[in-house]
């Protein structure tokens, strides 16, 4: 019996997910509230995530194998100000992309995680650090010394150069998604869904590329017979990385690996924003408390005032920001998996539902374990 069926079978909730899948709707309920929440905290995600692309994008760019990178943070535009105001925390949290994007580099899976294994691309990282080791002797000594180190350095910067392409595009769908909804055009969780994938589709054939300049001359790293896209090689290998696996918060919770407390298969890491829990959210040292403090500077009125008239006012707004987020996060995994599922899921079709229930079954299982349960 499929997995799903076993499912459906013993629990009514993962049945009513599924059902509400099939009919047109999405893993999270439709209601206002959750509309007013997903909306208005996608809308301060997209500014938040147009910091991010844009600092990801320069450090790939402009920081390549800068072994000490103190000033990377600040995109080139370094002033007095700028420097005091980073000492004193006021600023946008890049460490966070920086989370994200190592969270990527670790787990891998995709198109761009097999070609960083590629005589290609070693060949052309090669090319690109002799010509950045060329007037510098401590790197070109390292580099003879230990010839894997730069290289690895190389992969790591396709990384942040891959987030930021992925961000480049989430960031102003975001926004629209907003603009939208206060011209009256979404009104309903499903709309919503039908934004992002719309969104996700209509960017999902365009090629990735990454090449770094050096010395006045442009250097492909990945280029575009590499034929990587953004959504299979950028968005999905993301997905996977930052939704589903992640990695577990150091100092929050205690686990014994010897009574198996911790999988030792890297595949079945359940620790990304579906299954984080929301209550440590504003805790020292929890990289998600990074990104929910940035958010909390950039959210519409109408938010702001809805945490403000519920249980304890502003005194847990991380939280409250936490718990949107998890929830605009579950309304785009639908519209990822919408965008991959074989066969639109609503068909009717005996032959395309059974190839839908099959894409499903596995994801379906893995959500069976996630946070979606308290949002239902």
């Amino acid at each position: 019996m499929p997995v799903i069926e076993q499912n459906q079978t013993n629990n009514p909730i993962l049945a009513a997910v599924k059902q509400r899948l099939d009919s047109g709707g999405a893993l999270l309920p439709d209601s206002a509230d959750n509309l007013l929440e997903v909306v208005g905290i996608l809308k301060s995600y997209g500014v938040v995530l147009g910091e991010y692309y844009r600092n990801l994008t320069y450090i790939s760019e402009y920081q390549f194998l800068n072994i000490l990178p103190f000033w990377k943070f600040f995109n080139g535009n370094l002033s007095l100000g700028k420097v005091a105001r980073h000492w004193w925390h006021d600023r946008i949290n890049f460490e966070f992309a920086e989370y994200c994007m190592k969270a990527m580099f670790w787990h891998g899976g995709g198109g761009l995680d097999r070609y960083l294994d590629s005589d290609d691309f070693k060949q052309r990282a090669k090319i690109a650090i002799a010509a950045k080791v060329k007037r510098n002797p401590f790197m070109a000594l390292t580099n003879q010394l230990f010839p894997d180190f730069l290289l690895e350095q190389v992969r790591l910067m396709t990384y942040y150069s891959a987030l930021g392409y992925f961000w480049s595009f989430m960031s102003p769908m975001f926004l629209e998604l907003s603009d939208r909804y206060d011209r009256g055009e979404i009104k309903s969780i499903p709309d919503v869904v039908r934004h992002v994938q719309d969104g996700l589709v209509a960017a999902a054939a365009v090629p990735y590329i990454y090449k770094v300049p050096i010395n006045g001359q442009d250097y492909e790293i990945v280029p575009q017979s590499a034929n990587l896209s953004f959504l299979m090689d950028t968005a999905v290998p993301y997905v996977e990385a930052v939704f589903f696996r992640s990695f577990p918060f150091r100092g929050t919770t205690s686990y014994n690996a010897q009574a198996n407390q911790i999988s030792p298969e890297i595949s079945q890491f359940n620790y990304g924003v579906l299954y984080a829990d929301p209550l440590p959210v504003g805790g020292a040292g929890i990289p998600p408390t990074l990104l929910m403090q940035d958010m909390r500077h950039f959210l519409p009125d109408y938010l702001h005032r809805f945490y403000q008239n519920g249980d304890r006012g502003e005194e847990d707004l991380l939280v409250k920001i936490c718990l949107s987020f998890q929830k605009s996060m579950f309304c785009v995994t639908t519209a990822a998996l919408r965008g991959l599922a074989p066969h639109p899921l609503e068909t009717e079709d005996p032959q395309q539902q059974q190839a839908n229930e099959k894409f499903l079954a596995p994801w379906l299982d893995r959500l069976s374990r996630s946070r979606l349960y308290s949002l239902q």
